[in-house]
């Protein structure tokens, strides 16, 4: 399994907070909070394709809605490999974090 990026993790991470209200633009708000900047949505749906073709998040059409103008919504889950891959980004971030904060007061 390849490492995650930072905005792969970022994206996973969105995804399994929000639950069933992971789409598109709830997925933008919380990950540009997260980043403290707004991401554009190409970048959003650009990581998204790319997390859907590893096979780490699946994708839903959900019911037509009037205020959308009758388009549909595309939700995300995160698949059980998605689950593994955002357990290993963790895993090695906080390895990679452990003794950061005796390091970096000496620095």
């Amino acid at each position: 399994m390849k490492d995650l990026t930072v905005y792969e993790s970022i994206l996973l991470m969105v995804i399994l907070r929000l639950e069933e209200n992971a789409y598109g633009v709830t997925i933008r708000e919380e990950a540009s909070k997260i980043k403290g900047r707004t991401i554009s949505y190409g970048t959003i749906y650009s990581y998204l394709d790319q997390l859907t073709r590893k096979g780490y998040v699946t994708k839903k059409m959900g019911k037509p809605t009037a205020e959308r103008g009758g388009r549909k919504k595309i939700f995300y889950t995160l698949s059980q490999g998605g689950i593994k891959a955002l357990k290993s980004a963790y895993n090695l971030q906080s390895t990679i974090w452990k003794d950061a904060p005796a390091v970096l007061d000496k620095a």
